[in-house]
């Protein structure tokens, strides 16, 4: 069972283009990519154009990640346990996802100060490095090397690095909400409503 797991994760890996297997892009090092490179703007930003200049490190990574999860949706007829690690896999690409159209939306904001630009970037690479770390121990997990591992050890740390992926990902997005939810209670205050509407749309979770 344990080598029949192994065999249908690896799969993933292989179904992808040859430029999108794990070997090649491992998801782990994608996310700290990004990481990485928001680590930077926050250290050497301090004007909007700066921070918008040096965001496009992290937009580019961002985009080579975005064509491995696409590639990673398409693959089927996986194993149950297999599609566990998939979707794990494809929810660090939504934390993502959301952290990068959010923040690019947040940049051209100008309820926020560049202080405050860095901090909300801060809070998405924690998230995200979390996030990251996880995915480094599913690939033990799932490791040839990890063999003495029993089946129902497999599984159960699969099913655990899922849902704890899983909680990281609701907590970027009420993180995302409550964070827009600053812009909207400023705009309010100074009438200028329609211009925050028009940027992120209607949403009852950011009052």
């Amino acid at each position: 069972m344990k080598r029949f797991l192994i065999m249908a994760v690896a799969m993933i890996g292989v179904a992808l283009p040859s430029q999108a297997q794990w070997a090649v892009i491992d998801p782990a090092n994608l996310a700290q990519g990004i990481v990485n490179a928001t680590k930077n703007i926050v250290q050497t930003s301090t004007t909007a154009s700066n921070m918008i200049s040096n965001f496009k490190e992290t937009v580019k990574i961002y985009e080579q990640g975005k064509k491995y999860y696409d590639a990673l949706k398409a693959v089927n007829n996986l194993v149950k346990d297999a599609r566990k690690v998939q979707k794990t896999i494809l929810l660090v690409g939504e934390i993502s996802d959301i952290y990068v159209h959010s923040f690019q939306k947040m940049m051209s904001d100008k309820n926020y100060s560049v202080e405050e630009l860095g901090a909300i970037a801060f809070g998405y690479t924690k998230l995200l490095e979390e996030s990251a770390g996880l995915l480094r121990d599913l690939k033990e997990v799932v490791n040839v090397n990890s063999l003495s591992m029993s089946d129902k050890e497999r599984m159960d740390i699969i099913d655990r690095t899922y849902k704890d992926v899983q909680r990281y990902r609701n907590l970027v997005g009420y993180y995302t909400n409550k964070n827009i939810a600053v812009s909207y209670l400023r705009s309010k205050k100074t009438g200028d409503m329609d211009r925050v509407m028009a940027l992120y749309g209607g949403n009852d979770r950011y009052w």
